[in-house]
């Protein structure tokens, strides 16, 4: 693997810009102009806006290729499904942060919009972090692929425990460092009571899901590390992967308790990319695009036999 990581210079520069701007102009057409009430997306709505956000990575990924070359094409590609695949993880989260501070669905919408602008810029402050660890301290990438497999073996033999979300660190200390009223005043975020400025539910749920994102991140920017140093490659994969969560949330948030071996597949993905990342597997992009389509694939059609059989 090229452990190079590019030198920014102003065409790097413009291509930054260039997409955060389009990005942005598509969430706030999408914001504004589409989902301007607080309504709740159909499931027919839910699945136009994901086929939507996976054209659109597709387009660009076909731009990458014809710009920057097939094999960097196949390097965003590989990316966006490792980005994708882990990020079925953050709409489990995002159920029980919802469910734990009830919520409304009419709301939820809103809230990932905010939730995503945020990620968008979390991630481009932590992959280009990690870019400059990389140029600078080339044994970030073994430490990078050790985190990725020991991760992976975790999530393979360990079971963990259902846990609630306000009975946990981070709940409290946010109780701790803000006040904290427990109902609900549309959709505003903050609120004057008693001369004093208050967080509603709404803010609290806003924050968890951010602060969940910078959690899962730790795990999937090495992931996508593994396969390219770029930052431009693997901040466009990581913002192409979170961009359609809003939709997917809508269309699978009930269903990913049914996907049994879902966290299995996710978790050999992580040892594969660990171990190519240590140069322990050396492939070509196709062969890792395939590799870890192949499992994913297969970890949701086990989970699609087994609960189809077990109802």
């Amino acid at each position: 693997m090229n452990l190079s990581v590019s030198v920014f210079n102003l065409k790097d520069i413009l291509a930054w810009v260039a997409f955060n701007l389009v990005i942005l102009t598509f969430l706030f057409i999408d914001l504004g102009i589409f989902h301007k009430k607080n309504s709740v997306p159909s499931y027919k709505t839910a699945l136009i806006s994901s086929f939507a956000w996976f054209m659109f990575a597709c387009i660009f990924g076909v731009w990458v290729i014809q710009s920057q070359g097939y094999e960097n094409g196949m390097l965003f590609f590989t990316g966006y499904l490792i980005e994708k695949s882990l990020s079925l993880d953050n709409i489990m989260v995002f159920s029980l942060i919802f469910a734990a501070l009830n919520i409304p669905i009419h709301f939820q919408y809103r809230v990932l919009f905010w939730g995503i602008i945020g990620a968008l810029i979390l991630r481009a402050i932590m992959i280009l972090s990690g870019a400059l660890f990389i140029q600078r301290f080339h044994l970030t990438l073994y430490i990078f692929g050790l985190m990725l497999i020991f991760t992976g073996f975790k999530m393979l033999l360990l079971q963990e425990k259902a846990k609630k979300i306000t009975d946990g660190f981070l709940w409290k200390k946010l109780q701790n460092w803000m006040p904290l009223t427990h109902k609900l005043h549309g959709s505003k975020f903050w609120i004057q009571e008693n001369k004093l400025k208050k967080a509603t539910p709404l803010l609290m749920a806003l924050i968890l899901i951010e602060l969940s994102d910078i959690i899962f991140a730790i795990d999937s920017i090495p992931a996508v590390f593994a396969i390219t140093t770029d930052p431009f490659i693997v901040y466009t994969s990581n913002i192409f992967a979170i961009l359609g969560l809003r939709s997917l949330y809508f269309l699978l948030a009930s269903a990913l308790t049914q996907f049994v071996y879902l966290k299995k597949g996710l978790a050999l993905i992580l040892c594969f990319v660990g171990l190519k990342m240590l140069g322990v597997i050396a492939i070509s992009p196709l062969s890792s695009l395939i590799i870890i389509g192949s499992i994913l694939a297969l970890s949701l059609v086990f989970s699609f036999k087994k609960t189809k059989y077990a109802a």
